[in-house]
């Protein structure tokens, strides 16, 4: 496998400065080459460092030397995980790359999976569109709004970084393009999952999503319930049907301490009162403010928007990383998404359901 090469002294002032230079470079290339998906690294399994900056490590120890700084959307093999000496860490995980070893909280596993893009979006009851996910580790997007609705968006911008979708985010696609040089092109319209920016993208980094993929898991099944740990030393989520733990996985609760802790719900516990496929999540508090695009398998279950949902900006489940949210990967979040009640279905393009009453599944949060 060849080996990647970093350039051991760029700063981070001289990467937001190439950036700059790359996004001027509009006026000078054809737009559809300058936007089109990167050639990223041959392998089964890469990584994203999805923080501004990391640093790469001769070994898989924080105090072991480090080999150079690795920035923002930088795409790795993954070769390995492996576990590291601080044992009262609960995210002990290390990822191997040819160059050297990134802490897993830093770098989100993806893959690059290249589409075949449809000539035809789908009518699905009176919306005409689709559902699709990511499958490359990401895509750059042309605004098509007027200004920037997003904080999130205009953070980017303003900065001088491009405007990407990541991998496993879901988004709705209502209408494509085919330009002169025969790529095709989606745009991504965000009114339908909470927000007003439109983009152009690169049809073949997405995937649409199938009625099949989404069906309920074990609809039959009425007595289950979640239990989620929220204890800082324990961070874990299990499902429950009837007395049988049938699913387990690692979280990010909120933060304890700064008004960002997950709320506690002892037996009944909340109930899961709206489901979405994707949601533009954001909101304030005295201590911080956030704003964060397509948040993908959406199960709200506490009235002031708590959840469980799909997690893209980090890899560090295991330790308390949110607002108050239950953070977990997109491949745990989806299979919650399935299993628990309401059922959510792409029949009419619809991407959530509420319920009142009864009629969904309980989750209980509690410290150990």
């Amino acid at each position: 496998m060849r080996r990647q090469k970093f350039h051991r002294k760029l700063t981070r002032r001289d990467f937001l400065k190439l950036s700059a230079i790359s996004m001027g470079a509009l006026s000078l290339r054809p737009w559809t080459k300058l936007y089109s998906l990167p050639d990223f690294p041959q392998a089964e399994r890469l990584g994203r460092i999805c923080v501004g900056m990391s640093e790469l490590k001769a070994r898989p120890d924080f105090e072991s030397n480090t080999l150079g700084p690795v920035y923002e959307d930088t795409i790795l093999p993954w070769l390995r995980e492996v576990v590291g000496p601080r044992i009262w860490y609960n995210n002990q995980r290390w990822v191997e790359t040819p160059e050297g070893y990134i802490y897993c909280a830093e770098i989100q596993p993806v893959e690059n999976h290249p589409q075949n893009p449809v000539d035809a979006l789908p009518e699905l009851g009176e919306q005409r569109g689709m559902w699709v996910e990511v499958t490359v580790p990401y895509v750059d997007a042309v605004n098509y709004s007027t200004g920037l609705n997003s904080a999130w968006w205009r953070q980017r911008e303003e900065h001088g970084l491009p405007l990407r979708f990541y991998y496993k985010q879901v988004v709705w696609v209502d209408d494509l393009k085919t330009e002169a040089d025969g790529s095709i092109w989606y745009r991504i319209n965000e009114e339908r999952y909470g927000n007003t920016d439109k983009f152009w993208s690169p049809a073949e980094a997405f995937r649409p999503i199938t009625p099949e993929e989404i069906s309920p898991i074990t609809p039959e099944i009425t007595d289950k319930r979640i239990e989620v740990d929220v204890s800082e030393r324990v961070q874990m989520l299990s499902c429950y049907e009837g007395n049988s733990e049938v699913y387990f996985c690692r979280v990010s609760s909120g933060i304890s301490g700064n008004d960002h802790g997950t709320p506690l719900a002892s037996a009944p516990g909340f109930q899961i009162w709206r489901k979405l496929l994707s949601l533009h999540m954001g909101g304030s508090t005295a201590a911080a403010s956030w704003d964060v695009p397509a948040v993908a398998w959406t199960s709200l279950f506490q009235g002031d928007g708590v959840a469980i949902h799909s997690t893209y900006w980090h890899n560090n489940f295991g330790h308390q990383m949110s607002h108050g949210c239950v953070n977990v990967s997109p491949e745990d979040a989806k299979w919650i998404f399935r299993w628990t009640q309401p059922a959510v279905t792409l029949a009419t393009g619809d991407n959530n359901v509420t319920v009142t009453g009864d009629a969904s599944t309980r989750v209980i949060v509690f410290e150990s």
